[in-house]
């Protein structure tokens, strides 16, 4: 049976952004703790590896998502950031500000197309495993901008201007990167299928320096459990 077409009585639904990383695999799991049926969406939108749509293929498979889709953009085509310009190098130690890994609306894209997918599925809710504290200082990751976007979802499809609801969720937003892993963990997510390295190779083994890759060793350690990432020999 196709997903769109499930009878009434189906499960409540949601989708779910799902990068491939730590935090969308926790933020899957949290929605399938929740009761939904969960329709994965990944965007493949220029970035520097594809690695991580591999990842998020394999997470989907493995948490029991309903149905997981790849939407192709090309954002990369206007530059701007580490992760799609390969002119603009990945930093490699700490720094202050808005670092040269945000990419220009990026959640702002996708959580317009999960938007656009939810109403299609007559889905209740998107979730995004956005984080406001153990971040790297990206605009579209604070609470203002998930409580600005849930305004936009309340006026802006058929489904909300007829009196039902899409809730915009961000479950991790207000946790660290320790609290995200332990409860990845009580729900039985296997982070060793994760990536979450901005500059990981072919094969997905992260790098061991980047941003990213330094707030999720340091996680790992904080949680004091073993941190399971492959990482590449020169890391």
């Amino acid at each position: 049976m196709n997903a769109t077409t499930a009878p009434e009585f189906a499960p409540k639904r949601a989708v779910i952004l799902l990068s491939g990383g730590l935090d969308s695999a926790t933020t899957l799991a949290l929605a399938r703790a929740e009761g939904y049926a969960c329709f994965a969406l990944s965007v493949s939108y220029g970035q520097r590896h594809l690695a991580e749509l591999a990842a998020a293929a394999r997470v989907a498979q493995a948490m029991g998502g309903v149905e997981h889709r790849v939407v192709h953009l090309d954002i990369d085509q206007f530059g701007g950031s580490a992760l799609t310009d390969p002119r603009i190098q990945v930093p490699e130690t700490p720094s202050t500000g808005i670092p040269v890994t945000y990419v220009p609306a990026r959640n702002t894209v996708m959580l317009s197309l999960a938007l656009g997918w939810a109403e299609v599925l007559g889905a209740e809710a998107i979730f995004i495993g956005i984080n406001a504290v153990d971040y790297s200082g990206y605009p579209d990751c604070r609470p203002a901008f998930v409580e600005a976007f849930q305004r936009l979802a309340d006026v802006a499809t058929q489904r909300t201007t007829e009196g039902q609801s899409i809730r915009i969720a961000a479950p991790l937003i207000v946790l660290s990167k320790a609290e995200i892993i332990r409860l990845g963990v009580s729900l039985g997510v296997d982070y060793s299928q994760t990536v979450s390295c901005y500059q990981a190779d072919a094969d997905g083994r992260a790098c061991g320096r980047c941003d990213s890759c330094r707030l999720r060793r340091e996680g790992f350690a904080v949680a004091g459990l073993p941190d399971p990432t492959r990482y590449s020999a020169s890391s």
